[in-house]
């Protein structure tokens, strides 16, 4: 069983020497880096070493490679854990045992943020993207944010910085409900579509979540016009300034003439006027995902032209529809996504731009529950956007396995059981994609566990199978 956040924990006024366990996932990392801006002395483990685990090396940090109780300081102050680690963890239960306070995640960037201006961003999905943007927008109005998103922005090269004006810019976690420990100044959810259930229990639970986070914001609501989840959410807030956004005719910043071909371009009504612009991202999505930036933006007072201006300067996040390689004319590509709806935008996305080749995707399951739930979505979905799909085995990650649920689940759910392979092997996989593929194509890993992983493999597969 995996470590469940105590939202009660009184969060020490001084977080004194800290220690990180699981320093290396982008949430993780992001606040371990503002702790060493703010001079506290930091230390921490991952599983495993990472860009992220590097750059805090060399920021100041010490990190220990795998989790043992030889890793805690003598003279640490406070603990930072994840929801992602098993109750057994050495490091956990010696703290414990040593009655230093433990913190989660959140509660840790809670004590960071205290006193500031803050933007949360919630959602399902389209979090890490809208947070990107929102702090691009930003830094081209001139402002100075500090920020923490779950994705490397690739302009800035960095998850989070700590920056000198008012604002701070979150990607607020609802999977586990401690984005409800933020004192949140706007509140942007960009859908509210169901998810984490295995924490929330039922739909109605994971709504009134997000009622919570909206309503407890002191100055304004951002929320999507779209999504039905939202709209379900708005209809009970009661909050005294929402704006909308989406392509919803009744939207305060309505976005429309979606053009998808290549970058997407659009345009956005507001208040009278049309604002028109074209991303350095591909997608749909991508449009909707800036009119919730732009409502911010606009929302904080800042000049709607300006606002569109700025977020059009976005060029992504890692691990986001991101390019790792190309050979004999075969792209792969990386994405994050994890839920059905993700993974319809991420594969609709490269559509846009995969001209006659093929998709081909490659995806890892994410929890036993959510695969369990939504394996008849996934195989919908993946079905009806990848010409073919490779369905590796399920990436457990805070949930103990059950029995009879594997990748299997989602392949066995297809209609035409040609186009799909469930493979648990990742170097049968990667060879098994690299024989099925041809000049033009998109292979696309997706999942939010360690997929990402895969791709070197699949890059070698690529080339011995060219050169053979």
């Amino acid at each position: 069983m995996t470590i469940k956040p105590d939202l009660s924990t009184v969060i020490p006024a001084d977080l004194g020497a800290v220690h990180f366990v699981g320093i290396g996932g982008s949430g993780m990392s992001g606040i371990a880096r503002l702790a060493l801006d703010a001079g506290h002395r930091v230390t921490g483990s991952d599983v495993r070493d990472s860009a992220n685990v590097e750059a805090l090396r060399a920021l100041g940090a010490t990190v220990s490679i795998g989790h043992a109780a030889e890793n805690l300081p003598d003279d640490v102050d406070t603990v930072v854990v994840t929801g992602a680690l098993w109750l057994d963890n050495p490091e956990y239960r010696l703290a414990l045992s040593r009655g230093i306070p433990v913190l989660h995640r959140s509660q840790a960037l809670a004590s960071v943020i205290a006193g500031r201006r803050l933007v949360s961003v919630a959602g399902a999905h389209g979090k890490t993207t809208s947070t990107g943007m929102i702090i691009t927008g930003l830094l081209g109005l001139g402002e100075d944010p500090s920020f923490v998103n779950g994705g490397v922005i690739e302009e800035l090269g960095v998850s989070s910085a700590a920056g000198e004006g008012e604002l701070f810019v979150v990607e607020a976690d609802e999977s586990d409900g401690s984005f409800l420990l933020y004192d949140t100044s706007v509140a942007l959810i960009t859908n509210v579509d169901p998810d984490h259930l295995d924490h929330y229990g039922s739909f109605e639970a994971f709504e009134q979540a997000f009622v919570d986070f909206a309503d407890r914001s002191d100055e304004l609501v951002v929320i999507s016009a779209d999504d039905p989840g939202a709209v379900r959410v708005r209809d009970r807030l009661s909050h005294a300034r929402v704006l909308t956004f989406g392509e919803a005719a009744g939207a305060a910043v309505r976005v429309h003439s979606i053009v998808t071909e290549g970058p997407v371009s659009f345009a956005l009504d507001y208040e009278g006027s049309t604002y028109s612009a074209t991303l350095r991202v591909p997608g749909r999505h991508n449009a909707i995902n800036a009119a919730g930036a732009f409502a911010v933006l606009v929302g904080l007072g800042f000049d709607p032209a300006a606002s569109l201006a700025g977020i059009a300067r976005f060029a992504g996040t890692g691990r986001r529809f991101e390019l790792h390689g190309v050979v004999d004319g075969v792209s792969v590509y990386d994405d994050y996504a994890h839920h059905p709806t993700e993974v319809a935008a991420a594969l609709s996305a490269a559509r846009t731009v995969v001209g006659d080749g093929r998709i081909i995707a490659v995806h890892q399951p994410h929890l036993y529950s959510r695969t369990r739930l939504f394996a008849k979505e996934f195989a919908d979905v993946l079905e009806e956007h990848a010409d073919l799909t490779v369905v590796l085995d399920v990436y457990g990650a805070r949930e103990d396995p059950e029995p009879g649920v594997t990748g299997a689940l989602v392949s066995e759910r297809f209609a035409d059981g040609e186009r799909v392979a469930f493979i648990a092997d990742w170097q049968d996989a990667a060879d098994h994609t690299a024989r099925i593929s041809r000049p033009g194509d998109f292979v696309i890993t997706l999942g939010c566990g360690d997929v990402y992983r895969i791709v070197p493999q699949i890059l070698g597969s690529l080339e011995r199978e060219r050169n053979d």
